[in-house]
């Protein structure tokens, strides 16, 4: 147990987090995504867990630690509902409302298409899979910078 973190992340993902550099992705996902398959692709190798959380849950424990990127339009990403782009499942206005509360700003995030989800997550950094039984509870976050005059 170490001070000022939160307790939802364990050592590998922590680690992972530290390891990544500016521009980096880390796509979380849901129970269902083939996330061990895609994640031997990535510069990790293997996927790691967050098994008990939901991927709101997750992804607001990672932003506790990560600065989300701000040269860029797609710092964070969801997995569009398959014949339904513009459609926001519930699961994905909770991981918004998530990155909303850790920017202290509204951003949206872009859509991805089904497979071309898949293909970015093979280019990420990281993969984690979440405990989210719910559909499209995939994400992708884009490592930002931390400022020299940044607490």
């Amino acid at each position: 147990m170490l001070k000022g973190i939160d307790t939802r992340l364990g050592a590998d993902v922590l680690h992972a987090l530290h390891s990544m550099g500016h521009g980096d992705m880390l796509v979380l996902v849901d129970t269902n995504f083939p996330a061990d398959s895609v994640a031997r692709a990535t510069h990790t190798g293997r996927a790691l867990a967050m098994p008990n959380l939901t991927s709101a849950e997750a992804v607001e424990a990672v932003l506790t630690l990560l600065p989300l990127d701000t040269f860029v339009d797609d710092f964070a990403a969801r997995m569009e509902v398959v014949d339904a782009p513009g459609e926001i499942p519930e699961v994905q206005r909770e991981v918004q409302q998530a990155i909303d509360a850790a920017e202290g700003r509204s951003r949206p995030m872009t859509g991805v298409e089904r497979f071309a989800f898949y293909d970015m997550a093979k280019t990420a950094h990281t993969v984690i899979r979440t405990g989210e039984r719910r559909f499209y509870g995939c994400f992708m976050l884009r490592k930002g910078v931390i400022a020299p005059d940044a607490q």
